[in-house]
């Protein structure tokens, strides 16, 4: 092996060699992908950042480097030189953009040897997550890997440009702040300058973004590092990026249009793929009628049709009891599906009912009538209505949930996605935004018996709505917004509460006393009285729009060393305990429970 302040520099990228380079030398440097020996010639898959390309070693153009290759295995790390050629006819490879070319090695050299990887990614094999997560390093090599850190890096750049254009300004903001309310737990960090005292790791730049609304800054943005102690799922991590905006001066109208064309760009530069100008608006009380969430993906239909009226007539008791309870029943036309097994039907109802719902009714739709087990219970005039209710033909199947509001709409919810699941409706080329706007402003905490806030406590109360506050907050909407692709809340935003006493009026509300502002937020309501002007903004999810972009249905797998779903870094280790004299420095004593 050579010294590698000698080594044969790259005088070309592997995947990047095509005809118009046949008769050049280049010098390539790369990882073994894959060997083949066939007996008098060893052909080598070379690949780099820029793609793959076969290496030929032919014992008659060097003896020594195909001595060489003899002894590499997968992911061995060499340098070649030799020269391009045109493959001989009938072993072109169209499935590689290099495939009409290889190089005969003329030198080569192993630059440092491999051992044999836990796992191959050649042949896309399954790899258990755990696997590919403590071995992140290696599964970044892959194709696919390699592909998305390229769309997270142009999405990036993207980003960039097109706020730099609209005179946005970056700036940075602390990553060592005070803690502020954002519906998660806080990272905290102890200082040792100040004994038992601590920072807070941002849950978002939100208070920070309106000071420098304050400050006169105008347009702001930076790609913020935000940090959760929360439960994680597939869309979420304990650290995130998000593309973080903030104006003055503007309505809600105006940062719709800016994040529509922001969207707009960065689909088209890093995907070719063209999102339609505006995005269709819906209120989130819309969105919860029609499909049961504030998050609803519209690239398909079975919208939710409620048909309590006609249930609180009928015979059937789980209907007509749901609605006398002030329940409701909803349901949804899974078109083209009335030739389910009753087998399938079964596993709907399962399904159903692990996610909370107390049973599912069918109805299969037939030239005849209506098939289901129920039916007795109900009169032909009755299902006739509930048929052109439904818009139903024959061949469709109809299903039903009648329970509380909450749990029709979440069970129903989920059923229309495991339905669009199951008939392949859900095309990840077709992109379906859309902003969810009118959130209510606060909702009701049962358990704690209080008001939450429903994004955050800085939001702008609809003006129609201010006079509520004191006696029905509850009816309270909130200048918040979402935007939504294809059922994944990608954004979330809303015009800011720029006035002190609006701002107390709402932490009023929230059970936060004026001493309790003061000490937690009183740095930004005294910024409130010099002189701030009207401001909003949004703060897409890069995670999410990178993870939507890349076809990937998981944010770890757009993130290059992502935690496992219980907050570990499975290849370095984190967390890890403390060395006794960090927290000696500290002030800091564990007290864990007893060891299972």
């Amino acid at each position: 092996m050579s010294e590698t302040s000698s080594f044969m520099k790259r005088t070309a990228h592997c995947g990047e060699l095509r005809e118009e380079h046949i008769g050049d030398e280049v010098a390539l440097n790369g990882w073994v992908n894959r060997r083949r020996d066939h007996g008098g010639l060893i052909f080598v898959d070379l690949r780099d950042r820029a793609g793959i390309v076969q290496v030929v070693f032919d014992p008659e153009a060097s003896a020594e480097a195909h001595e060489l290759a003899a002894d590499v295995r997968p992911e061995y790390v060499i340098a070649v030189r030799g020269k391009v050629r045109r493959r001989p006819e009938g072993t072109e490879n169209p499935q590689m953009p290099t495939g009409n070319v290889d190089v005969v090695a003329a030198a080569a050299e192993v630059l440092n040897p491999a051992k044999t990887p836990p796992f191959s990614f050649v042949d896309e094999t399954d790899t258990e997550e755990l696997v590919r997560l403590k071995y992140r390093y290696i599964d970044l090599r892959s194709p696919r890997m390699q592909h998305n850190l390229r769309i997270r890096h142009e999405a990036a750049q993207a980003a960039r440009a097109f706020l730099n254009a609209e005179g946005f300004w970056e700036v940075e903001t602390p990553i060592l702040f005070k803690a502020t309310p954002e519906g998660a737990r806080d990272y905290l960090v102890p200082s040792r300058v100040s004994p038992g005292n601590f920072y807070a790791l941002p849950q978002s730049p939100q208070i920070l973004k309106q000071l420098l609304m304050v400050s006169g800054v105008e347009k702001y943005y930076q790609l913020a590092r935000c940090l959760r102690d929360e439960d994680l799922r597939a869309d979420r991590q304990p650290e995130h990026t998000q593309i973080d905006i903030e104006m003055s001066f503007v309505a809600q109208d105006d940062i719709f249009d800016l994040t529509e064309r922001l969207f707009a760009q960065i689909f088209h530069e890093c995907i070719g793929a063209e999102l339609s100008l505006p995005f269709p608006r819906m209120t989130y009380t819309e969105a919860i009628a029609r499909y049961g969430t504030d998050k609803p993906d519209t690239r398909f239909g079975m919208e939710f049709v409620d048909i309590s009226d006609l249930a609180g007539e009928v015979e059937f008791k789980v209907f007509s009891k749901t609605v006398a309870s002030g329940g409701e029943v909803k349901g949804i036309n899974a078109q083209g599906c009335g030739e389910y097994p009753r087998a399938q039907l079964d596993q709907l109802t399962d399904f159903a009912k692990d996610h909370k719902a107390q049973g599912l009714v069918w109805m299969r739709v037939t030239g005849d009538g209506i098939d289901s087990p129920v039916a007795k219970f109900f009169s032909e005039g009755q299902l006739q209505q509930m048929v052109e209710r439904f818009g139903a033909e024959p061949g469709d199947l109809l299903l039903m949930v009648a329970d509380k509001p909450e749990i029709v709409a979440e069970s129903l919810d989920w059923l229309r996605r495991e339905m669009a699941r199951r008939e392949g409706l859900l095309d990840n080329s077709v992109f379906n935004p859309l902003f969810i706007t009118e959130f209510p402003l606060v909702t009701w905490n049962e358990e704690e018996a209080r008001w939450d806030a429903e994004h955050h406590p800085f939001c702008m109360p609809h003006p129609e709505d201010i006079d509520l506050l004191s006696d029905a907050p509850g009816k309270v909407r909130a200048q918040s917004y979402d935007a939504v692709i294809n059922g994944v809340e990608v954004a979330s935003g809303s015009i800011r509460i720029h006035r002190r006493d609006i701002q107390q009026k709402v932490f009023d509300v929230l059970g936060i006393s004026p001493d309790e502002a003061e000490q937690r937020f009183g740095f930004l309501l005294r910024a409130f009285e010099y002189g701030t002007p009207p401001h909003g903004g949004i703060a897409p999810g890069f995670d999410r729009l990178v993870m939507l972009m890349c076809g990937e249905s998981s944010i770890r797998d757009v993130i290059a060393f992502p935690k496992t779903q219980r907050a570990q870094d499975l290849m370095s280790g984190a967390p890890s305990a403390a060395p006794p004299e960090a927290l000696r420095d500290l002030h800091i004593k564990t007290d864990l429970p007893p060891a299972e």
